[in-house]
Order: structure tokens, then C-alpha cells, then sequence
């Protein structure tokens, strides 16, 4: 039985992670000033969009998710031929119209491939799941490697969506902005209202920055700091500690809206990392996806972890 794993480009992981354990991509358009670009998880094209500052205030983006129309044709297109299973894991249904728009293609899915069977131009089974993340950026990543390391490990497909199921609880996925009132403003012309507590948050100065954590579809800042480097090194500094506590999966993704070498230059990414290799941990970097940087503005980083249930230390 072939099993395929199926992401949206909200979720940050490198692109030769996604080509090496065959994870297939739903890329995710940003209209920038009238203007297209489409997310397709190459680090160059990632790179120097963030390098010609597209995502600055200054340009109008929205990001806008495949269509359930387009999901039927990629999946048919792709996958129904040369897979028994699809499972699709989506961003955070809180977040994006992604998950709603899958379940919506799933049901013509399946209708077509019963057509290609009936038919005879298909002699294989074929079944799909949809999942949400409950979780963003690096979170959902995190699911991803997760996942596949499930499918590498030859699970059934009924223990990968258990397992999956219940791991996604225990993701904690972090994001710093450097900008609160960018993040403010992408969310007020989304119509987005669930930003009152952050606004408290740093309403005494804009200097200080937060940490905002993503679990089980929940957003909200933890952790606060003065001046975003800080809140950087604060946000490394509790992972490298976690690390060392023990994790539920040997990984730690971090993600940046910009350069990977810009990670280089905080003391704690040292640290970070020297844990890592201590405790047998993965450390996986990469260029942020644009719907993050979008969301999150151009060099916010975004840090994922799997631990016990735990507050932010």
C-alpha cells in the first residue's frame, strides 16, 4: 500500500525535506499589488522575495489557498493514480480557509476515482483523510516529519491517523514578529479580531515584543521581551531547555522570514543547537513560507517543538 502525505505551503519545512521523503506540496498563491507569486517552497525564490522586501506594509498581500476545484485536479492528477491513501494535513482551520476547502474537494475525489474505476482505468483502491494541524508554520512542519517518519516506519494507514491525530496535542509551535503593528494591521485588513490580547500586551511600548504560541488552534503570546533580539535568544534559550528535559519526537524546527544565516547571530542558536547534538535531536532550519512571512512579517522567526503539556519557561 503506497501512502501519500499531502501539505499545504503554510508549512514550514525545507524543500529538499519535502522532495527527499516524497511529500507532496498544495501551493498557496500571495497576490502582491495585483501580482501573483506562487509558494512552491524553493528557497531562492523564497529568499530573494523576502530580500525585495514584498511583504513589507508598503504592498498590498493577501495569500489566496488553492481552490476546492484545484485540489480535485491536483489530487487527481497526482495522487489517485499512484497511491492507495492520501492523508492531507492543513494549517490551522482557525487560520485559513485550506482545510475547509479540502473537505469540500474530498467528496468529488472520491466520485471521480469511483468513475475511473468503474470504468477499468483504474484497478486500485484509493481512500483519503482529511486533517487539520491545529497548529501553523513550523508547527504544522513538525506534524509533517511526524508523519512521514510514521509512513517510513511502514504504519498502517489506521495507526498513522491515530497517531498523527493525537500527536498534534502536544505540538508547540512558536512565533516572534518583529513588528507587532504589522501583524496588527495584516490582521485588521483580514477582518481579524482575536488580537486583543496582544495589543494589551505591548500597549505600554512597542519595544517589547511577544511570544506567541500556537496549540490545539489556540494563538496567544506567552512570553514577552524588550527589543525583538531579546525575545529571539529567550525563545532559543527555553527550546535548548526543553531539549534537554525530553521531547515526544526527536525534532526542532526553526524557521526565519529571510536569511538562514541571520540565525547565526544569536548566541542561543549556538546553544540551541549544541543541545541538540547532545540529546540526538534533528535541528531543521529553513526560509520561512510567504503565508507565514505574510502573516508574521519579514524576519520573524518561528520555532516547533513536541513536549508533555507545559507552560512557557
Amino acid at each position: 500500500m503506497s501512502i501519500a502525505l499531502v501539505v499545504d505551503s503554510a508549512c514550514d519545512l525545507p524543500k529538499t525535506f519535502l522532495d527527499e521523503r516524497g511529500i507532496k506540496l498544495f501551493p498557496i498563491s500571495i497576490n502582491v499589488d495585483g501580482d501573483l507569486y506562487t509558494d512552491d517552497k524553493d528557497p531562492a525564490t523564497l529568499l530573494n522575495f523576502y530580500q525585495e522586501d514584498l511583504l513589507s506594509l508598503d504592498h498590498e498581500a493577501e495569500s489566496i489557498p488553492f481552490s476546492s476545484e484545484q485540489m480535485h485536479h491536483l489530487i487527481m492528477e497526482t495522487i489517485v493514480p499512484n497511491h492507495d491513501f492520501a492523508l492531507v494535513q492543513t494549517v490551522s482551520q482557525k487560520r485559513s480557509q485550506i482545510f475547509q476547502n479540502c473537505t469540500d474537494a474530498q467528496p468529488d475525489v472520491l466520485a471521480s476515482y469511483r468513475k475511473l474505476k468503474d470504468a477499468g482505468e483504474l484497478d486500485t483502491h484509493f481512500g483519503m483523510r482529511i486533517m487539520n494541524s491545529s497548529t501553523l508554520f513550523t508547527g504544522q512542519g513538525l506534524l509533517a516529519v511526524f508523519t512521514s517518519d510514521l509512513i517510513q516506519a511502514g504504519k498502517s494507514r489506521q495507526d498513522i491517523v491515530r497517531l498523527a491525530d493525537a500527536f498534534k496535542s502536544r505540538i508547540y509551535a512558536y512565533a516572534i514578529p518583529p513588528d507587532v503593528a504589522y501583524i496588527r494591521e495584516r490582521a485588521r485588513k483580514r477582518g481579524e479580531k482575536s488580537l486583543g490580547m496582544l495589543g494589551a500586551l505591548v500597549a505600554k511600548s512597542l519595544d517589547i515584543k511577544p511570544i506567541i504560541r500556537a496549540n490545539n488552534d489556540e494563538t496567544a503570546p506567552v512570553g514577552k521581551a524588550r527589543g525583538f533580539d531579546n525575545a529571539v535568544e529567550k525563545l532559543f534559550e527555553y527550546a535548548a531547555e526543553r531539549i534537554k528535559k525530553g521531547l515526544l519526537t526527536p525534532y526542532v524546527i526553526v524557521s526565519v522570514a529571510g536569511d538562514e544565516s541571520e540565525l547565526a547571530q544569536y548566541p542561543a542558536f549556538d546553544e540551541l543547537k549544541r543541545a541538540a547534538d547532545e540529546e540526538g535531536v534533528n535541528l531543521i532550519t529553513c526560509v520561512m513560507g510567504l503565508t507565514s512571512g505574510l502573516n508574521l512579517g519579514p524576519g520573524a522567526v518561528s520555532l516547533a517543538l513536541a513536549a508533555e503539556e507545559h507552560a512557557f519557561e
